[in-house]
């Protein structure tokens, strides 16, 4: 008997071997914030719900586009996020901690990702006088 291929739309690519087949199913998936709130959004959800997950899409957007700020406004909004974020608070109604439970979000993985982030973000200066210029001028 002949074995018979069906073209099927759900074939594996050819392109991997199967250790970077296997490999590829640990990696973490990259995923912007805006396509992640957005498909949240898309879910249809109370109006009080909707609010808090814009709070938490504005902070998480200040924390990420100020973090290279070196003064003024800008500055002061990744400070004020990334206080709102680690702070830890559960006794506020609208803290970090309350509004990711309330979104059924782990408030800890953001937590923990967005230091991750920010560390690879922050410039590497293997010189430590460059920090001692900067504490002493700040």
């Amino acid at each position: 008997m002949e074995a018979r291929t069906e073209s099927s739309r759900y074939q594996v690519p050819q392109t991997f071997n199967s250790d970077e087949n296997i490999v590829s199913l640990f990696e973490p998936d990259t995923l912007v914030s805006a396509q992640y709130f957005e498909n949240l959004r898309s879910k249809t959800l109370e109006p009080e719900k909707r609010l808090m997950l814009a709070v938490l899409e504005d902070a998480i957007n200040c924390f990420q586009d100020n973090l290279l700020a070196q003064s003024g406004k800008r500055k002061r909004l990744f400070e004020e996020a990334e206080d709102w974020i680690l702070a830890g608070d559960r006794d506020w109604f609208f803290s970090f901690e309350n509004i990711c439970e309330v979104c059924g979000i782990n408030p800890e993985y953001v937590s923990q990702g967005l230091l991750r982030w920010k560390e690879k973000k922050l410039p590497k200066y293997p010189n430590s006088k460059y920090w001692e210029r900067t504490k002493m001028a700040g």
